[in-house]
């Protein structure tokens, strides 16, 4: 099915994990839904929908009211960014610095927290985890990061805590009790050797907490894929047995990875790749979506796995083609997007919105 042929009606914002309705349109152009697509949503899949931060479009990221929607409408995985608090437990956040992400900067008691850090090469001033105690960590309530696009967000700031890796991976067990297929987990090592330069190193508290939960080997209780953009991280988790995904951004120095030799080299020490979406299909002089690269063949040639990241379906993140005529935060052609990846053949999507990837997979699949 072709990007113009596709279509799928924008979901309206979910009023509650419970009470969730999304529909395809027009009608004529709706493939039925067979016996054979019930017993695959029961299933693993193969094309994979990973909730990225949890259904960060419909509440704030890293929270596990975000998590338990993104399994509830659709999602596999609970993908994870990963911290460390000063006293060593690994937290759900987008990044060190929580400033964009809690109510931190409006609590008088830890305004002398406020500082100026190094990361990777990038000047931050703010507030961090690794300044605070997880039972510190724990009084803040998390808030929209982006509410200029996501305004509805903002009507859940300060309902939810910052979640530990434990708290996600308890959720994502009950989860897949009450929804009868297993939700997995896709943690992240975030900022690794900046963590390392301040002795909080990341990769034995998770490993020690996968090996903990029966998270291990060939057959863990249930699916994992380990994350990182550096190399070295994912060559230290290498004792977990789980598969291992090597992020690639667009900048210049990830170009020697993206040929052939330099997939055969990460194949090395990965199981498959998390390339920036426009790796796989960038977009022309016009904003507007391109043709496939030659990435996700030789991944595959390579033996690799390839999840590109991320997907969202507002205007201000989509290609300029398949934008509608709403503002920035409007829904616009998403599942023509999703259809282009899946047609490439990727076997996974980051995404900010687990229903609409959901629902494009179901029609990508029952259209093949």
């Amino acid at each position: 099915m072709g990007r113009e042929t596709i279509h799928l009606m924008a979901c309206a914002d979910f009023p509650s994990a419970q009470a969730i309705t999304c529909e395809r349109a027009p009608a004529a152009a709706r493939a039925p839904r067979t016996d054979a697509a019930v017993r695959r949503n029961k299933q693993e899949p193969q094309l994979k929908i990973i909730s990225h931060r949890g259904a960060s479009g419909h509440r704030p990221e890293h929270t596990l009211g975000s998590y338990e929607l993104g399994a509830r409408v659709g999602g596999d995985f609970m993908e994870i960014d990963l911290v460390a608090t000063a006293d060593g437990a690994l937290v759900a956040r987008h990044e060190p610095e929580i400033g964009q992400t809690t109510d931190v900067s409006d609590r008088p008691e830890f305004a002398d927290r406020r500082t100026t850090r190094t990361i990777d090469g990038r000047e931050y001033t703010g507030w961090f985890t690794q300044d605070f105690t997880l039972d510190e960590l724990k009084t803040l309530r998390a808030t929209e990061r982006i509410p200029e696009v996501r305004p509805d967000n903002t009507a859940h700031d300060g309902v939810y805590e910052i979640p530990t890796f434990q708290e996600i991976v308890d959720l994502a067990r009950r989860m897949t009790d009450e929804l009868g297929r297993r939700i997995g987990v896709y943690p992240e090592t975030k900022h690794p050797a900046y963590h390392s330069e301040l002795g909080l190193d990341l990769e034995p508290p998770l490993l020690a907490a996968l090996l903990d939960n029966g998270l291990t080997g060939a057959e863990p209780e249930l699916p994992v894929f380990l994350q990182s953009f550096e190399s070295e991280s994912l060559r230290k988790l290498a004792d977990a047995g789980l598969p291992r995904v090597f992020l690639m951004g667009t900048e210049e120095h990830w170009r020697p990875y993206l040929t052939p030799e330099g997939l055969a080299g990460v194949a090395a020490f990965a199981e498959a790749v998390g390339p920036a979406k426009d790796l796989v299909i960038p977009r022309d002089e016009q904003g507007d979506l391109g043709e496939p690269t030659s990435l996700v063949g030789d991944a595959h040639e390579a033996g690799l796995l390839v999840h590109p990241w991320t997907f969202r379906s507002e205007n201000r993140f989509l290609p300029t083609d398949l934008r509608s005529r709403g503002g920035p935060g409007d829904f616009g052609g998403f599942a023509a997007e999703y259809d282009a990846f899946f047609a490439a053949g990727v076997d996974g999507v980051f995404t900010d919105h687990s229903r609409h990837a959901f629902l494009a997979r179901e029609i990508h699949l029952e259209d093949i």
